[in-house]
């Protein structure tokens, strides 16, 4: 009989602490990245929407939305040092829907319709490169053997500049430059959507951006007088705006390019002069 009571209020602490680890708090900190990454999702699938109801502006904000909210949680979660397992795999399950699914169904939606079979295999194309491009960056993460200036790069286009860069065709039509949408227009859209698709699965360096999270305590005023003029610009001509960070985005790749191979060489002859000592 004793044994049994010994086994009986076993059995109930072991409930009990079985009831606190089901009910443990999770801080605050810890949600509020996530909760970031959930309301990019939402603007992506809401881009997809706007795509089925033919309002192809406000699908293009709603990308632009979703790439603003994606580089915002990554930093929150440093900032609150909330960093987890979890966020990294929801956000780049979230990146996928916003930056490969839906930029693709927007255009296929958009142009790529005119000619069928070659525009909806162009959009699977980039919604397929989209996807290998995060399984890789999620695999990079592990890398220990990647030399501390390797951070400032991105090995290949990052998806939320893609989904940015590939809607280039779109802002050309909605802004003065008044793109034509024609068949042999819909052609020129197809290769350079593959052209993106292409630039997001190749091993060609992307400047990352990350060293600006700081700005030098003499250059505030001017940061935050050119951060307000580009928020005016970019109310006032969205399309334009786009449209020329998209172009310039394209033309910094070389100069990246160049970037990267001189700081690899650099760093091989510093390994040549190390082993020779």
């Amino acid at each position: 009989m004793m044994d049994d009571g010994l086994t009986k209020v076993d059995s109930n602490t072991a409930n009990s602490t079985n009831r606190k680890r089901r009910f443990t708090r999770v801080p605050l900190r810890y949600v509020l990245p996530n909760l970031v990454t959930l309301l990019g999702l939402c603007l992506g699938l809401t881009a997809i929407r706007y795509a089925i109801e033919a309002r192809f502006d406000l699908a293009v904000y709603a990308i632009a939305g979703a790439a603003v909210l994606d580089g915002l949680d990554g930093r929150l979660a440093r900032a609150l040092d909330s960093t987890s397992r979890f966020g990294a795999e929801l956000d780049s399950l979230a990146d996928f829907i916003d930056f490969g699914v839906a930029p693709a169904m927007i255009l296929y939606m958009w142009s790529l319709n005119d000619i069928k079979s070659a525009g909806w295999f162009a959009a699977m194309v980039y919604a397929i490169a989209c996807a290998l491009r995060l399984a890789r960056f999620n695999v990079a993460i592990d890398d220990p053997n990647k030399p501390s200036w390797a951070a400032r790069f991105f090995v290949g286009m990052p998806s939320p500049a893609g989904a940015i860069v590939v809607l280039l065709p779109i802002y050309l039509t909605h802004s003065f430059f008044g793109l034509p949408q024609t068949r042999p227009t819909t052609v020129v859209i197809i290769a350079y959507v593959l052209l993106i698709a292409f630039l997001m699965v190749s091993r060609i360096p992307h400047l990352s951006g990350k060293e600006m999270g700081r700005v030098p305590r003499d250059y505030f005023i001017v940061v935050l007088f050119g951060v307000a003029v580009a928020i005016l610009l970019l109310y006032s001509f969205p399309m334009e705006v786009l449209a020329s960070l998209s172009i310039l985005y394209l033309v910094h790749v070389p100069f990246a390019y160049r970037r990267y191979k001189a700081l690899q060489r650099q760093d091989a002859e510093n390994l040549d002069v190390e082993a020779e000592g």
